[in-house]
């Protein structure tokens, strides 16, 4: 294990991701290098790669930190309409939180894929909602890319720019009714017209 040259103290890797957090929260993943990362731990350069073998695997690291933080809602028997909504506020919330590592996230296909946990719960509430098993990846893909759009607009800014007063609490309040909507809607197709009442 490293030590560092402060107090003689051995470097971690919560220190690490830490540290590496609050450095792209500060100035984004391009103003981000070992370097600099080594500087602020006041360490030498070399020994973070005793713990991390390059700066992909580093924001890789970071990356599941933060993804570890997400709330996902439990399965509690709670309608899915409202496990739906805490989800989307949840994700909402993370992205607000570190917004440049979130674009990262998103411009690296391969951390996404690795949010199992994330899935399994998209997932168990979609099939709640009533999507078919054969539907169930088409539409989690597509509800991932239209929540993923609004965040990307809101937090690069450019929801703000678009004509209107936009208030963005609203705005994704709208977004989750339109969601919940059509998976209701879609239910409704899929499921087919009530029976007919016997006798008629």
């Amino acid at each position: 294990m490293a030590v560092s040259a402060r107090r003689g103290q051995p470097l971690t890797l919560e220190e690490i991701y830490a540290t590496t957090l609050r450095l792209v929260d500060a100035a984004g993943v391009d103003g981000l290098s070992m370097r600099k990362l080594a500087a602020e731990l006041d360490v030498n350069p070399m020994s973070l790669y005793h713990h991390v073998e390059n700066k992909e695997a580093l924001m890789s690291g970071a990356c599941a930190v933060v993804a570890s933080r997400l709330r996902l809602p439990a399965d509690d028997g709670a309608p899915w309409q409202d496990q739906l909504r805490a989800l989307g506020h949840a994700y909402r919330s993370l992205a607000r939180s570190h917004p440049s590592l979130w674009s990262y996230v998103n411009g690296h296909p391969n951390l996404v894929k690795q949010e199992n946990t994330l899935w399994a719960v998209f997932n168990r509430i979609l099939c709640a909602a009533g999507i078919p098993a054969e539907d169930l990846v088409h539409t989690r893909k597509v509800l991932y890319t239209f929540v993923s759009g609004f965040l990307s607009a809101e937090t690069s800014g450019l929801l703000f720019e678009l004509e209107g007063t936009a208030d963005a609490d609203s705005a994704f309040e709208i977004a989750l009714d339109l969601i919940v909507a059509g998976l209701e809607s879609r239910h409704s197709a899929v499921a087919g017209p009530p029976p007919e009442p016997l006798g008629r």
